[in-house]
């Protein structure tokens, strides 16, 4: 088969059905549970600061694309934040005598596959020379595993902005696999958005700005960040790499040096993987895939469309960012009854349209390809029924033309102009968002959930498979957005991976892969398991 090919057919194995689920694992095998933390043995430990939350930067600035944050200086004590504000944990939580960590990123059944990588510089009090580091979440704390010459670091950056660091993301497949199975590898990459987007907005508060780095290929990526010579079923898998530096910070060409790639293949590697279980079961489609949409180095020359040029005037949370990124949890259940406000609604609708200057989404170099399909429950002055946000509008014509013909299309009288809102048919449709999220009433039970349709089967024709992954970073990033908006509204969401893949395209009058359902979402009022204690996420010790 064709890459192309190996990756229709993953994406069409690892679908839920009424009449079956995608293969797993049939149970949970507790001797195999992948350890939660990657950490090589015997690098070198840099101990990063820990600095509690304040109230500053307000949650709205970070969203901003005017009056930006000013830039902060990059040092210890800002790279310690950029990574606490994105990759670190938020806290412990026990019952009994079992206890486990929370990030402020989420992940998939709090598996977390994705692991982090800082590439810096000379940095004050934090390394004078340059380095390739992994972050250690459960420490808060860099891991040592190269140091480059000087004059290669600065041939390497020099088509980027003065005082990048780089920061690059792999993901552990088995992390996921042990309890998803086959369909595992598209949780790792919503968990890649997931992060992606937490670090831009980490960023963003900074007054920092970021670019995603599209020339490097994944062989050389996986060489850059020293994991090309892992083995064996917990292996990691390059996935990305970005730019990270002061705001207004010019730029040459936006690329890396990669003639230098010789020297980073010579260069010493510390510190030995930890096995993160004693055995692995594997799964051959997962490999099959992650070959598959292997990046090329090269270029992409993406489709532009024009994206919405103003922001929404709405009212708005105005409080502490990094008080609701830390607070931000998966709701396990949602109470049936708690109701949103339409403004609150509009807004949150607002923050997941990509726009050209405004965090997360002006971190993706290509246009908007996923649209959200919305479950309406309770929303007050709104019809309950299903919806459509249009993200990217040039969207319009060819779903309406593939959607079924009974739909209304209707904009809701009190929808802001700027917001592309469509009501197609009003009604209650709390059991059939249920049954479509795997029989799960927390789809029905909050006041919203949705289904992100993605452009599928053109963005991989014409752009390559390799792009396969990036659909599903979108999502994530879209999900990321979500968690936080519904804390900023006094709700909470939860990110739904267990869905029906094509009842949801039947419902909507869609046939062949144009257009693939690929994550679900659900906000509403939390019910909160009174059993379970909370506890910080660091010792106060070493502040």
């Amino acid at each position: 088969m064709t890459r192309l090919e190996t990756v229709l057919a993953y994406h069409e194995a690892t679908k839920h059905r009424f009449e079956g689920y995608a293969r797993g694992p049939g149970r949970m095998d507790w001797s195999t549970q992948p350890d939660l933390f990657r950490r090589y043995e015997g690098a070198p430990l840099i101990q990063l600061e820990i600095a509690e939350p304040g109230e500053e930067p307000h949650y709205a600035s970070v969203f901003s694309d005017e009056g930006r944050i000013p830039a902060s200086s990059l040092n210890y004590q800002n790279v310690s934040r950029l990574l606490y504000d994105s990759m670190a944990l938020s806290a412990w939580k026990s019952v009994d005598d079992v206890s486990w960590p929370l990030r402020v990123n989420p992940s998939s059944g709090n598996l977390h596959p994705t692991e982090c990588y800082l590439l810096c510089g000379a940095i004050p009090e934090l390394c004078a020379t340059p380095k390739i580091c992994h972050y250690a979440p459960k420490e808060h704390a860099l891991e040592v595993r190269s140091e480059i010459r000087p004059g290669v670091w600065e041939k390497l950056t020099a088509g980027l902005p003065q005082g990048t660091v780089l920061m690059g993301l792999t993901s552990i497949h088995w992390r996921e696999s042990w309890k998803y199975g086959e369909r595992a590898y598209r949780y790792c990459q919503l968990d890649v958005g997931h992060a992606l987007a937490a670090i831009t907005l980490s960023a963003a508060a900074l007054g920092w700005e970021m670019k995603l780095l599209e020339d490097i290929g994944s062989d050389w990526l996986g060489q850059l960040l020293g994991i090309t010579g892992q083995k064996g079923d917990d292996a990691e898998e390059p996935d990305c790499l970005l730019a990270i530096f002061p705001h207004g910070g010019i730029a040459g060409r936006d690329s890396l040096d990669l003639a230098v790639m010789p020297d980073i293949g010579l260069l010493h590697w510390q510190g030995i993987p930890n096995s993160l279980s004693p055995s692995y079961r594997k799964w051959e489609r997962i490999a099959e895939v992650a070959q598959a949409s292997r990046k090329p180095p090269l270029q992409p020359d993406y489709p532009h469309y024009p994206a919405p040029e103003t922001t929404l005037s709405l009212p708005l949370f105005n409080g502490s960012f990094r008080r609701i990124i830390r607070q931000r949890r998966s709701a396990m259940a949602m109470d049936g009854v708690s109701s949103m406000p339409s403004p609150s609604f509009y807004a949150l609708l607002e923050r997941t349209v990509s726009r050209e200057k405004v965090p997360p989404f002006n971190l993706l170099p290509w246009p908007a390809y996923v649209d959200l399909v919305l479950f309406v429950h309770r929303v007050d002055g709104l019809l309950p029924g299903l919806y459509l946000l249009l993200r990217n509008r040039q969207h319009l014509h060819e779903l309406r033309g593939l959607f079924d013909v009974e739909f209304l299309w209707e904009k809701p009288a009190s929808c802001p102009d700027g917001l592309d809102l469509y009501l197609l048919a009003a009604g209650d449709v709390r059991n059939v968002s249920m049954e479509i999220s795997c029989v799960q009433d927390i789809a029905s039970e909050g006041c919203f959930s949705l289904g992100m349709l993605a452009e599928f089967s053109h963005p991989l024709e014409k752009i390559g498979p390799w792009f396969y992954p990036r659909l599903f970073w979108e999502c994530g990033m879209i999900g990321q957005v979500l968690y936080l908006e519904a804390e900023a509204a006094g709700l909470r969401g939860t990110g739904i991976g267990c869905f029906f893949d094509d009842p949801l395209h039947e419902l909507l009058g869609l046939t062949g892969i144009l257009y693939q359902d690929l994550y679900h979402f659900t906000v509403g009022g939390p019910v909160e398991d009174r059993r379970l204690a909370t506890m910080p996420a660091y010792s106060r010790e070493g502040k």
